[in-house]
């Protein structure tokens, strides 16, 4: 039986967990709180982040991550975003090379601005590192709704490999040499996805919305371009693909964000109310900082920082962005 190891058990770790079990792996799912880990051993399922779904016998929850990694011919990363330099400390001493490492984790580090692969290759050099990364939000995977994904490497082994563990009869997996660019359009739609809330809870209609995802998406692509990240990527999966999902979803816990700023409520009261990390809000700040020092123009993103950090409102920040300077559209 192959064995997995699952760092991280939030909605999207426990999801992968399920489908991996449910193709015959042994998995191993680390939860880094303990009293989390208490609630799903003895209810064998995680009613906190992923209600409804039963563990099978192929789940194994573990507190330790030398444990969980233990003979683990693979790892997946699903951890957040601003979790993941800690968590590689502590994998680097018990991880040996060569084991890729899977990263699930659709976020920047907010201080550098870095993805998951350049923490991970600065840190376990020795270790390939895939990115997984699509439309692919973790209630329908766990339901098992067809679904597709992208597994992104500059290793093709690695992305081979990534390709054949994920993919299933409910989960169609595309490789992409395209490492850079599948983990920023992944990260840099939650931004987006906060307006499209904001857009919803003003209560604006579909011009609107379509409006919001295609410039933002014009925005995401110039920054990840400039970065060294391929512009067909953000055509992709991981990109528009993943953008219409998140913009759209109920499901979706950016667009949730937004929702809430859009009914005048503090961001200390929609996490709260939200229960789990939304990974735009420090991808925001992020991406800010990014897109000054490369000098590359993100209007969306940010009024979006605005609403977030700065106090202004959802209306104003609307205003100011319908009444900027004419501009052709293409760049």
């Amino acid at each position: 039986m192959r064995q997995i190891a699952v760092l991280g058990a939030g909605s999207w770790g426990t999801a992968l967990a399920l489908l991996l079990a449910r193709k015959g792996c042994h998995v191993r799912l680390w939860v880094w709180d303990p009293a989390q880990a208490e609630t799903m051993l003895r209810e064998r399922a995680n009613p906190s982040f992923l209600p409804g779904f039963p563990f099978p016998d192929e789940i194994v929850i573990m507190t330790s991550i030398p444990e969980a990694v233990e003979s683990a011919e693979s790892v997946v990363l699903a951890v957040v975003s601003e979790g993941v330099t800690d968590t590689a400390e502590r994998l680097k001493e018990c991880l040996p090379s060569g084991i890729p490492i899977i990263s699930g984790t659709k976020g920047l580090d907010s201080r550098s601005g870095l993805t998951v692969s350049q923490i991970l290759g600065r840190m376990m050099p020795e270790n390939p590192v895939v990115a997984l990364s699509g439309p692919n939000l973790a209630l329908e995977v766990a339901k098992g709704v067809p679904s597709a994904t992208v597994a992104a490497s500059t290793n093709c082994s690695a992305s081979k490999y990534a390709q054949e563990l994920f993919m299933c009869p409910s989960l169609r997996v595309y490789t992409n040499p395209d490492i850079l660019g599948v983990e920023l359009a992944g990260a840099l739609k939650n931004v987006i996805a906060i307006g499209a809330g904001v857009s919803d809870g003003l209560g604006f209609g579909d011009n609107t919305k379509a409006a919001l995802l295609t410039r933002g998406l014009a925005e995401i692509t110039r920054l990840g371009v400039r970065l060294g990240a391929e512009q067909a990527t953000f055509m992709g999966l991981a990109g528009v693909g993943d953008i219409m999902a998140t913009c759209a979803s109920p499901l979706s816990r950016n667009r949730r964000v937004g929702l809430g700023l859009a009914r005048g409520k503090r961001l200390e009261e929609i996490l709260a109310e939200l229960g789990q990390v939304a990974e735009g809000i420090p991808t925001t700040r992020a991406v800010i900082r990014l897109a000054r020092d490369n000098d590359v123009a993100m209007p969306i993103a940010a009024e979006v920082h605005a609403m977030l950090f700065e106090g202004k409102s959802p209306e104003t920040a609307v205003a100011d962005l319908m009444q900027r300077e004419p501009k052709d559209e293409l760049w």
